[in-house]
């Protein structure tokens, strides 16, 4: 007589689920588009039924956000780090601009293109996005304050100095959907020019503050 011990289904609990179903639903959003985001398709790439993403998500609106500032939320804790204890505040943003600028970042201002539109029709997503905006701001500013009290920095606002270098990386980004392969060097370095015009740094000094993680 033969014996086996039947198997037991491990059941994920329910901050695990909801963290996997949200980290999948970011991934279509920087491939694809947050307009790809649907109950069925993350069910299909989790291999689940839809009634289980609509269990934590039962209006696609909510998925569609939280996706996005998943995304958004975790591209900022990577391009700007809340703990700087490892370097200066030249170094730091040295590399937010070697990350935030480039074919590398592409995917990511894609998806803030996509997330500012839509939000136009989406309350929660505008929401959100008014939160990540507010967010980025805010650590950016943040950084560059930190320069200035350390006399790295020179500024007589660092807010307005922050969103300034924002609404260059955002119009640089503008070009993500382009397709062009080849970006002249003045333009790829835009960001990083005004950055150093700004913050009273000689020209060249964040590319070569820049250093490897």
């Amino acid at each position: 007589m033969s014996s086996s011990i039947p198997n037991k289904r491990i059941r994920r609990s329910p901050a695990a689920r909801r963290a996997e179903i949200v980290a999948a639903a970011s991934a279509v959003a920087l491939t694809e588009g947050l307009e790809c985001i649907t109950l069925r398709r993350i069910a299909d790439e989790l291999g689940v039924r839809p009634g289980l993403i609509s269990h934590y998500f039962p209006a696609v609106e909510d998925l569609v956000a939280e996706a996005y500032g998943d995304a958004a939320g975790s591209e900022l804790d990577c391009l700007l780090p809340a703990d700087r204890a490892d370097a200066t505040p030249t170094q730091h943003l040295a590399r937010f601009f070697t990350r935030a600028s480039g074919p590398a970042y592409d995917d990511v201002s894609r998806l803030w293109l996509n997330a500012r539109h839509l939000s136009r029709y989406r309350p929660v997503l505008r929401d959100r996005v008014a939160a990540q905006e507010e967010s980025w701001r805010g650590r950016l500013e943040g950084l560059i304050r930190e320069g200035v009290e350390r006399g790295e920095f020179r500024t007589e606002s660092p807010s307005a100095t922050a969103v300034h270098i924002l609404v260059v990386i955002d119009g640089l980004g503008a070009h993500a959907n382009t397709g062009a392969p080849d970006r002249p060097s003045g333009i790829t370095h835009l960001a990083v020019t005004t950055a150093e015009r700004e913050l009273g740094l000689p020209t060249g000094s964040l590319r070569t503050a820049a250093t490897p993680n």
